[in-house]
């Protein structure tokens, strides 16, 4: 089954990372299908000047009938957005509102086609939130739309490379309203959410989870905060009563280093930088975004729309490589 991958923003370097890595090596999308006007990826390929074949359909049922030695297209979109798209090319480095809302509409018609089993997964290269907005967009990001249209509301995100996978309670939010923004109940659920996706998407059978502590030195006895003892500690004791094998509160500058990372399969953080400093310094370009918690599988890359390095081809295009290999990979039968 194939799986399915949004450009994201047309402005930024979701085109060009599918481009250069198609031409690095065509056989990795001999199983992918990009959801996307097929126009997106011929403007880019002019401007790069690259001589690649690019087929594109309206019609879902005729994607099997694509060439498969081809860049293959399945267009969603109505006629009446093919023809605005058609009068508005896209300027590289420049998003528009006018292709706004046909990134929206394809990330959600691809995530509906993974709903219905109709494809394995979906990879997603970066969006510009920001202009995204200009059409109603009212989501932080790609997780919380796809949570919506999943109708799930306890999804999980994690980045995932070769040396480390962590896992976040908080996201995108201010450093100063994370302990406020910590309780019992998520941080329950998002590692029960972590155990059991190891298992079912990763084929661990038993996966070793260490928690990170919030403050400094778990914050040495409540000296630094007392979140450790009357939140964090708490529902690790009650987790490991119900099977899991999980460790912590472990203070960071202790869990990250190489000889006591390498214990664990997952660790889970308190919050965004604690999770992203490290793996980022450990893989950055390699690494990718997937959501747990959702009914279907989703991968991303581990960096934003560069919208001033499009279209020059100087950009990097292994963490879209990885995410896709790492869909491909993950188990959607779990």
């Amino acid at each position: 089954m194939d799986s399915l991958l949004t450009l994201g923003e047309p402005a930024g370097i979701g085109p060009d990372a599918v481009l250069l890595a198609y031409q690095a090596n065509a056989s990795l999308f001999d199983s992918v299908v990009i959801c996307a006007p097929a126009i997106w990826l011929h403007d880019r390929a002019l401007l790069l000047g690259l001589d690649l074949a690019i087929v594109e359909t309206l019609d879902w049922d005729a994607v099997k009938q694509l060439p498969k030695h081809a860049l293959r297209c399945w267009n969603p979109l109505g006629a009446a957005q093919r023809q605005m798209l058609a009068q508005t090319p896209v300027q590289v480095g420049v998003p528009i509102a006018t292709t706004a809302q046909a990134v929206i509409d394809c990330i959600e018609y691809a995530a509906r086609k993974c709903l219905q089993g109709e494809a394995h997964a979906l990879v997603t290269a970066p969006i510009e939130k920001a202009i995204l907005k200009s059409s109603g967009f009212e989501f932080p990001g790609h997780t919380e739309f796809l949570a919506a249209i999943c109708a799930c509301h306890s999804e999980v995100m994690m980045l995932a490379s070769n040396q480390l996978r962590v896992a976040l309670l908080t996201t995108h939010i201010a450093l100063r309203d994370v302990p406020a923004s910590l309780s019992k109940a998520r941080t329950t659920e998002v590692i029960q959410i972590v155990a059991e996706d190891m298992k079912r998407r990763f084929g661990l059978k038993k996966p070793r989870i260490a928690l990170c502590a919030l403050n400094p030195h778990a914050g040495e006895q409540g000296h630094f905060g007392d979140e450790e003892m009357t939140l964090l500690q708490p529902v690790v004791a009650e987790l490991q009563q119900q099977g899991i094998d999980l460790q912590g509160p472990i203070s960071a500058d202790t869990l990250f280093a190489q000889s006591m990372r390498q214990h664990f399969d997952v660790i889970v953080c308190c919050y965004h930088d604690q999770a992203l400093i490290p793996i980022k310094t450990l893989s950055f370009g390699e690494a990718v975004n997937v959501t747990l918690g959702l009914p279907i599988i989703r991968t991303s890359v581990d960096h934003g729309t560069a919208l001033t390095r499009a279209g020059t081809g100087e950009i990097s295009y292994s963490s879209l490589v990885a995410a896709i290999e790492m869909a491909q990979r993950m188990d959607s039968d779990g």
